[in-house]
């Protein structure tokens, strides 16, 4: 998100990592409401959850997908490290490469790499990427699962209202860590993740699924010395990787893995908004494609996305920063920035009093803004060149803000507009960050303000 500052109420806003800097990059809210907690922070757009629908058990858009994720078809399965079938019923083909059997009349897809439609390369991914959205406040929620930061449970009707309406992408943040006993994952919250995969990916949609916040414990926020990668942390999250990659290993290339989410923020001097320390970042990068990569089945070649600097762009794009050797070769990684400026509009919604330097901004669209967002995405593209790696923008958004700073509606509109058009014209992946301010989580149907900015890049 955007600045190094004090934390500020934000009662909608809230990326799940407690920094804020200039290029992405989280929030944690300093007090509960409106899809805020003051123990992790909810993103932009938090509003209270307006009842709980309950998800269904198993069913899948494309008929009888497995808990893996898998979409049944009758065509055969696919040799190689991993290929389910698709079709429109039936049964996975086995991950080994067996017939698939069922009602279906779809034959199975992929090559020697088990690859959903031929062998994947991130810069031809980008196209199909297309818009996506994020489902926030939700499977991150470290309070109650789910539910703790007041969104209903996720159905599949929700689901497939994003795939009628275009959406390609949906990222999935989740706290797997605040939920594990001794390193192992919740069965059943691991099952939940892969079910709601599976509704992505059975409407023709990409997922992504990540390590999100979860507490802080990537960046050692409460470790002495705070904000230091030890070799604890890195144990664990292999260890996470290795349950989460195996878990998944047969869900074909419609699911993209992101190492971690606005963290990485590790300091060579302990403070929290210190000098960077990019060496660790570099490390932890190269352990998540290592480690996801020996998982097996897709994950030997799907899509990973690595994360930048908190998610910064400033801090990202810098020449200490290195992209990670890849089992796989080269083409099948993307790289996560996060996009909040100016945070005094995007994000801040309440002055710290009258000697506040930055204030709430409640409107956006001069032309010295409009340069600024220019000129950062042009950076965000020179970077993506130098560095020989495409972008996914993981999280945009802008709150409605709250009394007496009300966010003006055309400026919103404006902003998001401006951020999706810099993004998709220079071959960059927006996904905007919401809690069901812009997206309805009853059919997915898209607010006034948010529907032009995601019918300009159509």
């Amino acid at each position: 998100m955007g600045f190094v500052a004090s934390v500020v109420s934000v009662s909608g806003l809230g990326c799940s990592s407690d920094g804020v800097s200039t290029g992405g990059g989280g929030m944690r809210a300093s007090a509960a409401g409106n899809g805020m907690t003051n123990s992790g922070g909810s993103h932009i757009g938090g509003t209270g959850g307006s009842g709980t629908n309950t998800a269904g058990s198993g069913a899948a858009v494309s008929g009888g997908a497995s808990s893996s994720g898998g979409v049944g078809g009758s065509g055969p399965g696919v040799a190689g490290s991993g290929g389910a079938s698709v079709g429109s019923g039936g049964t996975a083909g086995s991950t080994s490469g067996g017939s698939a059997t069922g009602g279906g009349s779809g034959a199975g897809l992929g090559g020697s790499s088990g690859a959903a439609n031929g062998t994947v390369d991130t810069r031809a991914m980008v196209k199909a990427l297309g818009f996506g959205t994020n489902i926030g406040n939700t499977l991150e929620n470290t309070a109650m699962w789910e539910t703790g930061w007041g969104q209903p449970l996720i159905t599949q009707a929700f689901i497939n209202g994003l795939a009628s309406r275009g959406i390609k992408t949906v990222r999935v943040p989740v706290a797997w860590d605040t939920y594990a006993n001794n390193g192992v994952i919740d069965a059943a919250k691991m099952d939940r993740v892969k079910q709601v995969v599976s509704w992505i990916t059975g409407a023709g949609m990409y997922a992504i699924v990540n390590i999100h916040w979860d507490n802080g414990w990537i960046n050692n926020e409460k470790g002495n010395p705070p904000f230091s990668l030890t070799n604890d942390i890195k144990t664990k999250f292999a260890n996470y990787w290795k349950q989460i990659g195996t878990a998944f290993a047969s869900v074909d290339h419609k699911l993209i893995l992101e190492g971690m989410n606005e963290e990485g923020s590790w300091t060579t001097d302990g403070q929290k908004y210190g000098t960077p320390n990019i060496p660790p970042l570099n490390e932890m990068n190269q352990l998540f494609v290592t480690t996801a990569r020996a998982q097996g089945g897709y994950n030997t070649t799907r899509a990973l996305l690595i994360a930048g600097f908190n998610t910064d762009l400033d801090k990202t794009c810098v020449p200490a920063f290195t992209v990670p050797t890849d089992p796989a070769g080269a083409g099948k990684l993307f790289l996560s920035i996060h996009y909040y400026i100016p945070w005094t509009f995007t994000i801040k919604e309440m002055n710290e009093g009258a000697n506040d330097t930055q204030p709430v901004s409640t409107t956006w669209g001069t032309a010295a803004e409009k340069k600024a967002l220019e000129d950062n995405f042009a950076k965000i593209a020179t970077c993506s060149t130098d560095k020989k790696i495409p972008i996914i923008i993981g999280e945009f958004g802008v709150a409605v803000g709250t009394t007496p700073f009300i966010s003006d509606a055309a400026s919103r509109t404006a902003w998001m507009t401006a951020v999706a058009k810099a993004a998709v014209s220079r071959g960059m992946v927006p996904v905007l960050w919401d809690t069901g301010s812009e997206i309805s989580r009853v059919d997915g149907a898209f607010s006034s303000e948010f529907k032009p900015a995601f019918d300009s890049v159509k």
